[in-house]
């Protein structure tokens, strides 16, 4: 198979978490005989640095001449400090999400057994909790109409019959793969958003007889998460309300830098570490690779290529089991790996498996 990846390694750890999926797609599809290419495009804080835009239109063009994105991160200090900037390292990533027609984001929460020490909650509630949560990402406040004076602002959580059904329609699918369980996630008791969501979602239902749906409050679907995450499938939701529960999902497995995402939609899809930027970590070389590492792994899963997928979290879970980890995940006394160190110890699996 021939692939064409768009590499946008974006700011801060981007580009060193960035090089480290690129040589674990390599090893991979050099060990299956496929055929990859790669071009690289700015994005995010470089991109304003350098045309004032933080998604170019030449970035854009190689996201759609690509078969898929392989994406980093993007964020500043220097953009979140001032609150007058016009321009953000972020409205790059919303802009790609909008021009690709990206509406699907799709972020699976597991967890790994030899670290369950390291969640936050407690052992015995978070092993063997396993779910996906499919957030709406072109609609909702993030999109609608805004408005801010010195005394006066608003942003329009809006959304269509044809961007909820499309959605929808996604989630109802995944739940089909997986353990037939749906939860749609409103605030149909407050909001008029919500409640166009909870309709459409039960006249969809019908469609899906095999599909246990259940509808819960975004409140009530955060505690539920915490106190009973094994209660969840695959969870459906809009735009601001996946953000922050995709984020809060994230803490159970006991490190953001675990968790990998996909985003689908019309065009281009873009795979990507749930993480940011982190900044403070640049060039230290100690930024965990593996949500970067198990993107990869979606990417080739995307494509039907279950084979390179199933390696890539093979080689993720002998290095997990082989204490080859970063410091944030590492056991108490063990040796220090750094982003590349670990990168090079999987890169090394793939090429003796």
């Amino acid at each position: 198979m021939e692939l064409k990846i768009a590499v946008l390694a974006g700011d801060g750890i981007g580009p060193e978490i960035s090089a480290v999926g690129v040589n674990v797609m390599s090893a991979v599809c050099r060990k299956f005989g496929h055929s990859v290419t790669y071009e690289y495009a700015i994005c995010g804080a470089e991109a304003i640095e350098r045309v004032g835009d933080p998604f170019p239109e030449s970035t854009y063009e190689a996201c759609r001449r690509a078969d898929a994105v392989l994406f980093s991160a993007v964020g500043d200090p220097k953009y979140d400090n001032d609150p007058t900037a016009r321009v953000r390292p972020e409205q790059g990533l919303l802009a790609m999400r909008k021009k690709l027609g990206l509406f699907a984001n799709i972020r699976p929460v597991q967890t790994f057994r030899c670290l369950l020490h390291k969640s936050p909650l407690r052992a015995e509630l978070v092993e063997g909790a396993d779910f996906i949560c499919i957030r709406e990402l072109t609609g909702g406040m993030y999109f609608g109409e805004k408005y801010q004076d010195n005394d006066r602002a608003y942003d329009t959580n809006l959304y269509t019959r044809p961007e909820v059904e499309r959605i929808l329609k996604v989630a109802f699918e995944y739940a089909m793969k997986r353990r037939r369980h749906l939860t749609v996630v409103d605030k149909a008791n407050v909001l008029a958003s919500s409640r166009l969501w909870r309709q459409i979602a039960r006249e969809m239902a019908p469609q899906y007889p095999e599909v246990t749906t259940d509808y819960m409050y975004v409140d009530n679907a955060a505690m539920k998460m915490i106190q009973e995450p094994r209660f969840f499938d695959v969870m459906v939701t809009e735009n601001t309300f996946g953000d922050i529960l995709t984020d809060e999902g994230s803490c159970i497995s006991g490190s953001m830098g675990l968790l990998p995402s996909a985003s689908t939609g019309e065009s281009t899809p873009v795979f990507e570490p749930i993480h940011g930027s982190w900044p403070q970590a640049k060039g230290l070389n100690i930024a965990n690779p593996l949500a970067q590492i198990l993107s990869v792994a979606m990417l080739f899963e995307h494509f039907n290529l279950k084979e390179e997928g199933a390696l890539v979290r093979k080689a993720v879970d002998a290095s997990l089991d082989a204490n080859v980890r970063t410091p944030e995940i590492q056991v108490e006394g063990g040796k220090h790996y750094g982003t590349k160190e670990v990168g090079e110890w999987i890169t090394d699996y793939i090429d003796r498996h």
